[in-house]
């Protein structure tokens, strides 16, 4: 079938498999933002397959997708030369009991990629890596506390960041108390943070930057800031790894932490994280010191060879093609696209586009101007109906031009329902059922 272009949207088989899904899988989904709460009611398609930009759904509609596996899938899906380099590694055995040479060479070619890193260790997941950082600051430092980035909206599943959100159950209060916030881009407030907290906060975690650039000196400032006070500085370039640079944030704006985290991008969908840094922190997880051992990454797939050659193979596929400089194209194609629809149709104040090209994330706002989940909802809904799932605006490379121009003619047709729906002040007649909801709630 091709691309979705009627107004509805009818997913029969889909909707079958969201009731499967929620009969045996806690949320109906792996990873909260990609449950059906964050999709308008019944119109969560449920995907049999994908290749390049565009995914297929179980009822047979292709989409042109966005945010491809939560920013994970930078260079489109399936792409060959990742998928020749897995395969080969498929035949030699994906597990040992002792080391691979595997993990050798995928460590000197991260260090090559990241070259203010010392030392590097793989993971599976994001929220491995970054409770890894927070460990090791805690024993290097001897200190209890952990200062997060109030302005960044995830760090990790551990208890130590998830105790600060509305899905704090079953996590103990003595825990949440260990865990403080700073505000990004204020480093007075970070300082009055650091100084009532004299000598009990471990590290400063942060991603360097978000859907605005770090002002002038903020990053050096921080810097500089911790070491004053004895604390670890922590970059969570999970997101900003390779799409800001393929050095990350760290590398483009020339600051370097002690202690950083990469995933998403790194193995283009396969599952393989990274914590890097400084060698005499980093060797505290190590046999190579005198002080106490620090349990840093233990994990039995960690190193899994074809998700370290899928790595390798994707930081070779940056250096030699460009492709952050391709994602930062294609996003400022899109979003001037974008923004000039919105604002053909009047709601260029409503429906606003927000983040680095590379990484763009998109606002619904209310006749009043405020985040609406409504109106998000209308949104996401003429989306899908032509064919454009998007969640958020994240590019990958394997987009066309075509893809861009077919996403901003149905944008623009959305846009014409959302002024509808703003002259109403009501968008419940276009909303065909229950909002779309945010992660971080307290109740189901």
């Amino acid at each position: 079938m091709d691309t979705v272009d009627t107004a509805e949207l009818l997913l029969p088989r889909s909707r079958m498999a969201n009731e499967r899904l929620h009969a045996m899988i806690p949320g109906g989904a792996h990873t909260y933002a990609k449950g059906d709460d964050q999709y308008p009611e019944n119109l969560a398609p449920v995907i049999s397959h994908g290749r390049g930009a565009h995914v297929w759904d179980i009822d047979g509609n292709r989409y042109i997708e966005y945010g491809s596996g939560l920013r994970s899938v930078s260079l489109g899906h399936a792409h060959p030369r990742v998928l020749e380099a897995v395969r080969r590694e498929l035949d030699r055995g994906s597990n040992f009991v002792r080391p691979s040479i595997v993990e050798v060479e995928a460590a000197e070619r991260f260090l090559a990629t990241v070259p203010t890193a010392e030392m590097v260790k793989f993971a599976k997941n994001g929220s491995d890596a970054t409770t890894a950082a927070v460990r090791l600051a805690r024993a290097v430092t001897g200190r209890p506390r952990v200062a997060i980035c109030g302005d960044h909206p995830f760090f990790s599943v551990d208890d130590w960041f998830i105790g600060t959100t509305p899905m704090s159950a079953g996590i103990p209060a003595a825990t949440n108390e260990l865990t403080v916030t700073f505000p990004y881009g204020d480093l007075a407030a970070t300082e009055e943070l650091l100084t009532r907290y004299q000598d009990e906060i471990a590290c400063l975690i942060l991603e360097p930057a978000g859907h605005t650039e770090p002002p002038p000196g903020y990053l050096a400032g921080l810097r500089e800031l911790a070491h004053r006070h004895g604390c670890v500085l922590v970059f969570d370039e999970m997101i900003t790894g390779f799409r800001w640079s393929e050095a990350g944030a760290q590398g483009l704006y020339g600051v370097v932490p002690d202690l950083s985290t990469f995933g998403k991008a790194l193995g283009n969908g396969f599952a393989v994280s990274a914590l890097a840094g400084r060698r005499d922190l980093m060797e505290r997880g190590g046999l190579r010191h005198s002080g106490d051992r620090v349990f840093l990454l233990s994990t039995t797939h960690g190193a899994e060879t074809h998700s370290l050659a899928a790595a390798m193979a994707v930081q070779t596929i940056y250096a030699e093609e460009g492709v952050t400089a391709r994602l930062h194209a294609l996003g400022e194609r899109l979003a001037a696209g974008v923004r000039g629809a919105a604002a053909a149709m009047g709601v260029g104040d409503h429906i606003v586009v927000r983040g680095r090209a590379s990484n763009l994330v998109f606002a619904t706002l209310d006749e009043n101007r405020q985040p609406s989940q409504r109106y998000r909802t209308l949104f996401l809904r003429r989306l899908l109906a032509g064919g454009v799932l998007a969640p958020s605006f994240v590019v990958s490379s394997a987009l066309d031009d075509a893809d861009i121009d077919h996403t901003v003619d149905v944008v623009a047709q959305a846009c014409a329902v959302y002024r509808k729906a703003l002259d109403a002040a009501d968008p419940t007649p276009w909303l065909a059922g229950r909002p779309v909801k945010p992660v971080f709630r307290r109740l189901a």
